[in-house]
C-alpha cells in the first residue's frame, strides 16, 4: 500500500511564502512524475505544477514565476515552494504520484493525498 502525507500549510498573509512537502512510502519502486493540484472551495480540482524524475516541470499559468516545485527522487518527495500568494491561491492543495510502480502490483496506477489547507488572507 502506498501513502503520500503532505504537511506545510496553513494561514498566510497576502504576499508570503509557504513551502508545501509531500512524502510517498510503501513498496516504491519507481515514481513516474510527482505533482500538486489544489480544489477551492465550489471549484473544480486543478493543476498546479508537477515534476518528472528527471525534473521536467510543468505549471499553470496562475502560478508561473511566483511556486517552484522541486523532488528529492531518493526520498520519493516533492516539495512546492509557494512564493507572493494571493488570496485567489487558498484552497486544498493535494499531492499526487503518476505512473507508480510497487513490488506488489503488476500495473502502474497513481495515488493521492489527503490534502493541506493553504489559507492566504489578511
Amino acid at each position: 500500500q502506498v501513502q503520500l502525507v503532505e504537511s506545510g500549510g496553513g494561514l498566510v498573509r497576502p504576499g508570503g511564502s509557504l513551502r508545501l512537502s509531500c512524502t510517498a512510502s510503501g513498496n516504491i519502486l519507481s515514481i513516474n512524475a510527482m505533482g500538486w493540484y489544489r480544489q477551492a472551495p465550489g471549484k473544480e480540482r486543478e493543476l498546479v505544477a508537477t515534476v518528472t524524475g528527471g525534473s521536467v516541470t510543468n505549471y499553470a499559468d496562475s502560478v508561473k514565476g511566483r511556486f517552484t516545485i522541486s523532488r528529492a527522487n531518493a526520498k520519493n518527495t516533492v516539495y512546492l515552494q509557494m512564493n507572493s500568494l494571493k488570496p485567489e491561491d487558498t484552497a486544498v492543495y493535494y499531492c499526487n504520484a503518476h505512473d507508480v510502480r510497487t513490488l506488489t502490483a503488476a500495473w502502474l496506477r497513481d495515488y493521492w493525498g489527503k490534502g493541506t489547507l493553504v489559507t492566504v488572507s489578511s
